[in-house]
């Protein structure tokens, strides 16, 4: 098995030329503002494009990169499993952005995604006042809702893993269009 480090905006940013760039979001999120020449391969996605990640990988640096940095975690670490050495980069295009580098958007974005985590925070915050508001105005059951909602993001962040999240991204405009992906894994075949 190999094992994934982790590189700081600096350090990526000087050797961005090299690295091919895997940004594991939504495509939604991808197109708000993504590294300089990442390609998008949702993380739901990786185990199909491990043949041509490995092929990129033996040609060169793989940085991996999600919006906060565990969601790349979670790629290098299939990766990893599956003998592909990858790099993930710390605080993932939040840090990027925050340092003052520069986020790329695809020509033709209308609008932009909100990012993962601020989809899940909404969902969360808005299931919880409707259990509360259906417990205190319909049945005191309905609080139950809330209570399974609080219980969920607990073990979110005890097992670094996110349910609603993953439930999020098979929504339309989180999911990528076939031909994206398609196109996206020809370019790393053409590494």
């Amino acid at each position: 098995m190999t094992t994934s480090t982790a590189l700081t905006t600096g350090e990526a940013r000087t050797r961005l030329h090299e690295l091919t760039v895997i940004d594991v979001r939504t495509p939604g999120e991808y197109a708000g503002g993504h590294l300089p020449g990442a390609l998008n391969i949702p993380l739901d996605q990786i185990q199909r494009a491990l043949p041509d990640l490995r092929h990129a990988a033996d040609h060169g640096d793989l940085l991996v990169v999600c919006a906060s940095g565990a969601r790349s975690e979670n790629a290098c670490r299939i990766l990893a499993e599956n003998g592909v050495t990858a790099a993930t980069l710390s605080g993932g295009t939040g840090a990027w952005a925050a340092d003052g580098h520069e986020l790329h958007r695809p020509q033709g974005t209308s609008r932009a995604t909100w990012g993962m985590e601020r989809q899940v925070r909404f969902t969360a915050g808005t299931t919880v006042l409707l259990g509360l508001l259906l417990g205190l105005t319909v049945h005191p059951a309905f609080q139950l809702l809330s209570a399974g909602i609080a219980g969920g993001l607990v073990f979110s962040a005890l097992t670094n893993t996110c349910g609603m999240a993953a439930m999020l991204a098979k929504l339309p405009h989180n999911r990528p269009r076939t031909a994206d992906l398609d196109s996206t894994l020809a370019a790393l075949r053409n590494l």
